[in-house]
């Protein structure tokens, strides 16, 4: 009698990086020829498991090096307890827990969340990585998706008719340090929507049906020039995330140029300790070039590939793409085409980044940047500024939000005409730009106003650099009014709540004559006149407090 083993077949479908347009792995799905043997594994857990141990030998029997997703349902992980025979196959396999990832999905009604949450515990523990499947069109609560703290989120594709919930759980993610990514995409309209979402990976018949042999090239659409998501402090590294070749540290040089003589996509190899540590990178074109030298197979063919590779280059998984740059521009140049590793908070490996990747991303977002520049004096508009002051309230930073204009400006342009004005403008920005040292920002927000975003202790440094200098425009002198509301941690919520405080003290400044500062804070009444004369203090002006100016 035939087991239910002899008619069941695996197929892969790739999982594509929407910034890089590779696979960045594989997901294996069980095709059966007969029966509803899916429906059977949703009732038995010891089946599931099964199941999730032959997708694996399945994968190995294919030869592929992408990294691997396997489906287990929810409730299998709660009742099994964790997944040993899985970690068991996966060694036995000759592949390494952390380049399996564990897509756990629904149904989760009646899944006892503490014994799953302990479950996914384990198994990371072994190495495993963890995605909540099935999200939008599945049964996870929300506060269990944030206990899990995956480090995936796959959302169905039927979500992408409603644009603010995909791009409030790319909000989620970012929080939750976990990548974000589409499933089920079918049309190119689809694509450009989960890109405009934030998605940094979608799979779906639209890049590749699943096929019994491993993808490795998928269709991906080119992008519209208004679909690029740039996220706020720079592109995060997390979206050029390409698969890692990956040994243990005691590979001989004969294995790895096994590896990369079949393999011609890689263009190196990470040697890693048993914990997923890089501790030697090998360069592709380097290593060969030892190899193929006279003598060289016979000298190194069977002592360990380390001795022919250099110390890895590696950054956080929470890194920016300038940063990587930061790394790549440190060390000989003839290195600056390795690849990067990408490490977690365990300094596991992740995967690799290439410059080539970033390099074309960051001219991408370049573009996006000086699209939004004030044609005037080339400075950034408020979306720079306010994006930054969103993300320093994130990081529980304190920061000081400041207005600058020009007084009387109308009557300047009236008086001295506008191509005065205009220069006046130009000067004030170039002053400012000056004197923004270190984290400061300066955005130009239209006409004469300006906003500057500062560390607190900055800002005596800068407030003297535009206010103590004779401002003047077609010989008439100028003065200008400047109002900052300083921000403790958790003192607002947002950018809004900090405009919201710089208002009355915008109003309070331009009530003063000639050059005037008025400084106040978020949440408390009032505020102290820095500078600025001819006027009393407004009604309820708080008393100047020591180390405020």
């Amino acid at each position: 009698m035939r087991s239910w083993t002899d008619t069941l077949r695996f197929a892969f479908q790739p999982v594509v990086n929407l910034a890089t347009g590779g696979v960045a792995g594989l997901e294996i799905l069980a095709r059966p020829e007969t029966g509803d043997i899916l429906a059977e594994a949703r009732r038995d857990p010891e089946l599931d498991g099964r199941l999730a141990v032959l997708a694996i030998r399945a994968a190995a029997s294919k030869e592929t090096l992408l990294p691997l997703h396997v489906n287990v349902f929810a409730g299998t992980l709660a009742d099994l307890g964790g997944l040993t025979p899985l970690h068991d196959a996966v060694r036995q396999a000759g592949r390494l827990p952390w380049e399996v990832t564990i897509d756990v999905g629904p149904p989760y009604t009646h899944v006892p969340q503490p014994a799953l949450l302990e479950a996914v515990g384990a198994v990371r523990a072994q190495g495993f990585r963890i995605s909540a499947d099935g999200i939008g069109d599945g049964d996870v609560p929300l506060r269990l998706l944030t206990d899990l703290a995956p480090e995936l989120v796959k959302l169905d594709a039927s979500l992408l008719v409603r644009p603010a919930a995909v791009r409030a759980m790319r909000t989620l993610c970012e929080e939750l340090g976990a990548l974000l990514s589409v499933e089920g995409v079918e049309t190119e309209l689809q694509f450009a929507a989960a890109v405009t979402a934030g998605a940094q990976l979608a799979q779906g018949d639209l890049f590749a049906p699943p096929t019994r042999l491993p993808a490795a090239d998928v269709y991906v659409p080119p992008r519209s020039p208004g679909a690029v998501a740039v996220p706020r402090s720079g592109p995060s590294v997390r979206e050029f995330v390409r698969p890692a070749a990956l040994l243990p540290a005691t590979a001989t040089a004969g294995q790895v140029r096994a590896l990369l003589t079949g393999a011609p996509e890689v263009s190196g190899v990470l040697l890693v300790d048993p914990h997923g540590v890089p501790v030697r990178s090998v360069h592709r074109s380097r290593f060969l070039l030892s190899m193929s030298g006279r003598y060289g197979h016979a000298l190194y063919a069977d002592r360990l590939a380390a001795k022919l590779g250099d110390p890895p280059r590696t950054v956080g998984v929470d890194a920016t793409a300038w940063e990587v740059l930061d790394v790549v521009a440190v060390g000989a140049r003839d290195r600056t085409s390795d690849d990067v590793a990408v490490v977690d908070r365990y300094g596991r490996c992740v995967g690799v980044v290439r410059l080539a990747d970033l390099v074309r991303a960051l001219a991408e977002s370049r573009v996006e940047e000086a699209a939004g520049l004030n044609p005037l004096t080339r400075l950034p508009g408020s979306d720079v500024i306010t994006s930054e002051v969103d993300r320093r309230i994130a990081d529980g930073r304190a920061f000081a939000l400041s207005w600058l204009d020009v007084d009387h400006f109308k009557q300047v342009n009236d008086g001295a005409g506008f191509a005065a004005g205009d220069e006046l403008i130009r000067s004030v920005g170039r002053a400012l730009q000056q004197a923004a040292t270190g984290s400061t920002r300066v955005g130009h927000i239209g006409g004469d106003d300006f906003l500057v975003l500062a560390d607190p202790e900055r800002l005596d440094p800068l407030a003297a650099t535009v206010l103590d200098v004779p401002w003047s425009a077609g010989g008439r002198p100028v003065t200008l009014s400047l109002a900052t509301v300083l921000c403790p941690p958790g003192s607002v919520a947002d950018h809004r709540q900090a405009a919201a405080a710089l208002a009355p003290l915008k109003k309070a400044a331009k009530a003063l004559h000639g050059a005037s500062w008025v400084l106040g804070q978020a949440g408390l009444p009032g505020h102290e006149i820095v500078r600025g004369t001819g006027a009393p203090a407004p009604a309820g002006c708080a008393v100047a407090e020591p180390g405020l100016g």
